[in-house]
């Protein structure tokens, strides 16, 4: 068994008397239990031990009582809260002295930073002694490469009774549901796009049904074509239903067959086939949604059913360019700048189809300030929402879209928050909408409400790695380095081989007070880099002190500009990082004043502390709405006094 203490780096630098009294208290509370449970400490790491047991089923209850005992301790009022994570494996070990050492030693280490603060994590070996031997249930977790380790390991989560998920009000289970890439079998291979779409407006419609969560498209996208079985599926997405199927289009007439799968038992909950017209595709949509929330066994309120029930227009010419804008959107900037075109010429045909506008106004925003200039794109996607609300008032993408112009054109906290807040009523499974949500949250310093809004972002989108990120950063300013780290590597032995990885992971140990490891992560992302991951790279070899190879990608990021966009505010984060303060602030005054709204999006990182007592900095940051003082935890300083409370459960 491994322990470790979340949050100690944080508390010791904020306060080391402090964090050596709680490590000692929780020594005191963890080693008896050790012995009542007839286990050895091997070692203490100050912060955590090493204890090695006869039995795996003693090691697993000894687990379950320290969480027990430090859960009720920490109920008490006035208390800062201790939480551990625990790792247990099984296997043989080799005894030298009064220490231990082997590959389960090593396994063991890596399982424990897989626990959830306050949790606990076993290995598959372990779970073959204790399954049905303990009340407690046992969750397998996605699957997760351990560093140094070549063989794969399965773990599970012990569930403990605090850490049950929230029954949301009148006791409704949230189902959770995948419905994966539906298989193109058309004769003409370009109507791709018509099976892309028709997932995406599958996804739509099931999303309506309120008490059903439903997986966002940039995740279930990563299974098209896949080879795994819907049971790997369904774990790697922690769902308990997928819906896939095919289509085929010929001409004027569909065949769509689709199947509702059961994940645990790998029964077919329903299997039907449609051969319809082009123009009955929206009753095949409404039919789905109502047959999967029959076999969910969850009751569809008139609202709902009457959303459902809604045909978005009767120009089948403006929903099929609709649905390729759709399929062209899924790919980076240049996909997203091609479906432009196909939302203008939907919108053309068929001016009162209300999807087009708001998905245009999205893309637009999404474009603002990094492909198009902001001043282009914004007052566009501006006239488009209105419009697009005007038609059809209750479109959580429209609100999604004037959520974000709020947060993003005019810095107006209030409208923004309610924009979100409305567009996620509408539709709770709206991935985007709560990430934005929680980037509001995170800009305006509720830190501990924006890990937990990412944290409902990250279980409705949990492939798409953005989603993750934006959970580490505001774990990081929250003060809770240690998790931000943890979670970060975790993602990062799952997709090892993306450069982007290592940047962000960078990024998050520079916020960390961590340079060396920073500029560790910055060197290993090798291959093509696009122009964030380029600008991210420059950040932190000027953080690490490495200036010339940082100017020099600065450098090239201005000539650059001389024919595309690249956002001013990049550029000026990348001086300030080299304290080179007056063209920082030059950068932030161009563009119209644009560089210096779009301030919120990174005012809180580290690469601009250089300028952040400059007096024209701090104007932009107060004509921009934002707080002019530090309110967030600094890796030097540790957590500020008004989030200490909140910090450490906010994991």
């Amino acid at each position: 068994m491994f322990t470790d203490m979340v949050g100690s780096t944080a508390a010791a630098q904020a306060d080391e008397s402090e964090a050596l009294r709680l490590r000692d208290e929780q020594a005191g509370i963890v080693r008896p239990l050790f012995a009542a449970h007839q286990g050895r400490e091997i070692k203490s790491m100050g912060d955590g031990f090493l204890a090695e047991f006869d039995s795996a089923l003693r090691a697993v209850q000894c687990a379950i009582d320290i969480q027990q005992h430090l859960h009720e301790r920490n109920a008490q009022p006035g208390v800062r809260p201790i939480l551990l994570r625990i790792g247990v494996h099984l296997g043989d070990v080799e005894q030298r002295e009064s220490d231990i050492f082997g590959d389960a030693v090593n396994i063991a280490s890596r399982v424990e930073p897989l626990a959830a603060p306050g949790g606990i994590c076993i290995s598959g070996q372990v779970f073959d002694q204790i399954r049905n031997k303990i009340p407690n249930r046992l969750e397998k977790l996605a699957p997760t490469a351990l560093k140094h380790v070549v063989l794969p390991i399965d773990i599970y989560r012990v569930s403990v009774p605090w850490e049950a998920p929230e029954v949301p009000s009148g006791g409704v289970s949230r189902s959770r549901l995948a419905v994966l890439p539906l298989a193109n079998i058309s004769p003409d291979p370009k109507d791709e796009y018509f099976a892309d779409g028709l997932t995406e407006e599958l996804i739509s419609a099931l999303s309506k049904i309120r008490s059903l969560r439903v997986i966002a498209r940039t995740s279930v996208g990563q299974y098209k074509s896949t080879s795994k079985t819907v049971a790997q599926i369904g774990t790697e997405l922690g769902v308990t239903s997928v819906l896939e199927g095919s289509v085929r289009k010929a001409g004027n007439r569909l065949r769509i067959t689709l199947q509702l799968i059961d994940v645990n038992t790998q029964d077919h909950m329903w299997a039907d086939s449609y051969d319809r017209n082009l123009d009955d595709v929206f009753a095949v949509q409404t039919e789905v949604a109502e047959r999967t929330a029959g076999a969910l066994r969850l009751e569809l309120l008139g609202p709902e059913r009457e959303e459902i029930r809604k045909e978005p227009t009767s120009d089948l010419g403006a929903y099929e360019l609709y649905l390729q804008g759709v399929h062209a959107a899924r790919g980076a900037h240049e996909g997203m700048l091609e479906s432009i075109s196909y939302f203008e010429e939907a919108i053309r045909k068929d001016p009162r189809f209300p999807d087009p506008y708001a998905a245009l106004a999205n893309v637009l925003i999404g474009l603002a300030g990094d492909a198009l200039a902001a001043d282009e794109a914004f007052p566009r996607a501006r006239d488009l929402i209105t419009r697009a609300l005007e038609l059809s008032p209750d479109s959580s993408d429209a609100h999604t879209a004037r959520g974000n112009l709020a947060l993003q054109r005019d810095n107006d906290w209030a409208v923004a928050e309610a924009e979100f807040q409305r567009a996620i009523s509408l539709n709770p499974s709206n991935a985007a909408a709560h990430f934005w949500h929680g980037e509001l949250l995170k800009t305006i310093g509720r830190y501990g409400d924006a890990v937990k809004e990412f944290r409902t972002t990250v279980e409705l989108d949990p492939l798409f790695g953005v989603r993750h990120f934006a959970l580490w950063m505001s774990l990081c300013l929250a003060g809770d380095f240690d998790s931000a780290v943890a979670l970060a590597k975790r993602w990062q032995g799952q997709t090892p081989e993306r450069p982007v990885m290592h940047l962000a992971l960078g990024l998050i140990y520079a916020q960390a007070g961590r340079k060396a490891d920073a500029l560790r992560e910055a060197d290993l992302a090798e291959g093509p880099l696009g122009r964030w991951a380029q600008w991210t790279r420059a950040v932190l070899w000027a953080h690490g002190g490495r200036p010339d190879e940082a100017r020099r990608i600065l450098k090239e990021m201005e000539e650059t500009s001389r024919t595309a966009y690249v956002s001013p505010e990049w550029l000026a984060e990348g001086y300030a990082a080299l304290g080179d303060r007056e063209k920082a602030i030059e950068l932030l005054e161009r563009d119209t004043g644009y560089g210096a709204r779009s301030l919120w999006i990174n005012y809180q990182d580290i690469a601009f502390d250089s300028i952040r007592g400059d007096p024209r900095f701090r104007s932009m940051l107060s004509k921009a709405h934002l707080p002019t003082e530090v309110r967030w935890a600094r890796a030097s300083e540790g957590v500020p006094p008004e989030n200490r409370k909140a910090a450490p459960g906010s994991d």
